[in-house]
């Protein structure tokens, strides 16, 4: 890692500091209690959305099946802009980043089942760069992922194409940057606003343990595949994912058997919105490979979505994978803040 406010460090110093971090892998304690304790709480209010396709009482789509969602009201905009999310404490409880560099977190008051009845507890606070100066005023705010492994808290920044790394737990709020993570020039030179999006910390007990995936958002052209980064102490590798009728990545998740599940959004005036889930092997998710993965979900404005940027995977208290979907409404009255809930039955 290159701590920010430093001078740059060589190539050699970058790897080393990576492999330190990245390889000091430890069980997490994904536990939401005394999260943000100095940041601002905001009052809000929530919604009931209690079916996903509009006018049908319909729950079952394909291997999901839906539990419920809920719109988030927020006082203060600026917990608008969701674009990342972790679960925590058996979904009980969330952190999430916005796109204007702040963390976000609550308490999700949900059923025996899952299905989300509230939400409480909200807070946020301005994210910190290393020398203690937001994100937002270091120009490094566009934050759209994130994810906990156990090696720390690691963050997409999508205008720079750099990933952060942050203490866990964010405890306060206050808790600075400890670095950068070191990339490639080529992920570097993405373009701005189609870069690094999705973010996944591999399996701690798989082939993947103390790496990051990552993806990038879109492609140049519809001609073109979407661009994965293996990432790790032995510097970056690349896979590519098949991408299809104009959808661009936003957000990836492994679940517990070790698959990954992949969040894509499409947002245009050409097809309107759209949503679509696909779930990939871990075990193909190596450098050189082409994926497809499986579809789960495809969904568009016949269905309770909005502009769907992040995913939360947790396990119940039964056993079963639960997904949590949040929808990014950029701060504006036309667009809304959704948490929609899935059980994965397969």
């Amino acid at each position: 890692m290159a701590a920010e406010g430093r001078r740059p460090a060589s190539r050699l110093a970058l790897a080393a500091a990576f492999l330190s971090a990245l390889w000091c892998v430890e069980p997490v304690n994904a536990s939401a209690e005394g999260l943000l304790s100095s940041g601002q709480p905001v009052k809000a209010r929530t919604r009931s959305i209690d079916t996903f396709r509009i006018g049908t009482a319909d729950t079952t789509f394909g291997k999901l099946t839906y539990l419920g969602g809920l719109e988030l009201i927020a006082a203060d905009r600026k917990v608008g802009g969701l674009s990342g999310l972790i679960s925590l404490d058996g979904g009980n409880g969330f952190l999430a980043v916005t796109d204007n560099g702040h963390w976000v977190s609550g308490r999700i008051e949900q059923t025996v089942e899952g299905k989300p009845t509230g939400i409480a507890d909200l807070r946020f606070a301005p994210m910190l760069g290393a020398d203690g100066k937001t994100l937002d005023a270091r120009w490094g705010h566009d934050t759209e992922a994130l994810t906990l492994s156990g090696s720390g808290l690691y963050v997409t920044a999508e205008t720079r194409n750099a990933i952060y790394r942050f203490p866990w737990p964010i405890s306060t709020g206050k808790e600075k940057m400890i670095g950068e993570v070191a990339l490639p020039q080529d992920i570097r030179d993405l373009p701005r606003n189609t870069g690094l999006e999705a973010l996944a910390a591999g399996p701690e007990d798989g082939p993947l343990a103390g790496k990051l995936v990552a993806v990038a958002e879109s492609v140049p052209s519809d001609l073109h595949d979407l661009s994965g980064f293996i990432i790790g102490p032995d510097g970056t590798e690349r896979f590519t994912i098949r991408r299809h009728d104009r959808f661009d990545a936003t957000d990836a998740a492994f679940l517990p058997g070790g698959d990954m599940v992949l969040v894509e959004r499409r947002f245009n005036l050409r097809d309107l919105i759209g949503l679509r889930l696909r779930r990939f092997n871990g075990a193909d998710i190596v450098p050189g490979a082409v994926l497809e993965g499986e579809l789960l979900l495809e969904a568009d404005f016949n269905s309770q979505i909005d502009n769907m940027e992040a995913l939360g995977v947790h396990t119940n208290e039964n056993g079963e994978t639960i997904l949590t979907l949040v929808s990014d409404n950029n701060r504006s009255i036309l667009q809304r803040a959704l948490f929609l809930r899935f059980r994965l039955e397969d």
